[in-house]
């Protein structure tokens, strides 16, 4: 696949295979294209092609592409702050950024509530899930996920979505299977436990470029390809 078009269109292929063995539809999974590291013409590439998610990991070069970049300039992108959510971040990720993938801690829910605008609409949220026990990953224990859900649905200009994972890299992307797996059942008790907007709490944002298909056959509704779709990272 030498071009972002063929590779573009082979990941949809194997999207849609992948939803197909679930009896799901393919529709029923967004694609977000993470962008992080290349530059606004390439994103632009992949917009003309009728991608509309796009997620991004760095806000310095987030901000240079949504807020500055002339290539970008009066599209209607879907953006999606996917990396760990410091304090500091929080102010421009609730101006600039629909969707917000990576929530661990009620403090910085409780601060991108503040800050979102009214004149916004909610800035729809994740919370971050830690499947596989990794000290070097955020997230919360698959134990501690209900209690900040039910307290993060109580927060004004939030709407929460659902949940989020990083599994820890595998050879073999089967091997993932168990963590989206404990995933989808979490969502699925919280969604049950009445403390959420059960008819909103309906997202998993889960699998990558090596891993999406077993994502997608295990429910996932969002799914965050980088490299398989604009290739190797710039250094």
């Amino acid at each position: 696949m030498n071009t972002v078009s063929d590779r573009l269109r082979d990941i949809r292929r194997r999207l849609a295979a992948a939803a197909a063995r679930a009896g799901r539809a393919p529709g029923e999974v967004n694609l977000i294209a993470v962008s992080k590291t290349f530059d606004a013409d390439a994103v632009a590439a992949v917009a003309e092609l009728g991608a509309l998610h796009f997620g991004e990991s760095y806000m310095r070069e987030a901000i240079d592409k949504i807020g500055l970049a002339e290539a970008l300039a009066g599209r209607r992108l879907i953006w999606h702050f996917i990396g760990p959510i410091q304090g500091n971040k929080c102010r421009a990720l609730a101006g600039m950024f629909a969707w917000a993938h990576g929530i661990d801690r009620l403090k910085i829910a409780e601060r991108l509530s503040e800050l979102r605008a009214p004149d916004l609409p909610p800035l729809e949220v994740c919370v971050q899930v830690n499947v596989s026990g990794e000290a070097s990953k955020g997230g919360v224990t698959p134990d501690e996920a209900a209690a900040l859900c039910a307290d993060i649905a109580r927060l004004p200009r939030l709407s929460l979505r659902g949940l989020m994972c990083i599994p820890a890299p595998v050879d073999d992307p089967e091997n993932s299977r168990a963590s989206f797996r404990l995933l989808r059942e979490l969502r699925d008790r919280i969604r049950a436990s009445g403390s959420v907007d059960a008819s909103a709490f309906d997202q998993l944002s889960m699998g990558m470029s090596d891993d999406f298909e077993v994502a997608i056959e295990e429910g996932a509704t969002m799914v965050r390809i980088g490299s398989a779709l604009f290739g190797e990272r710039p250094a």
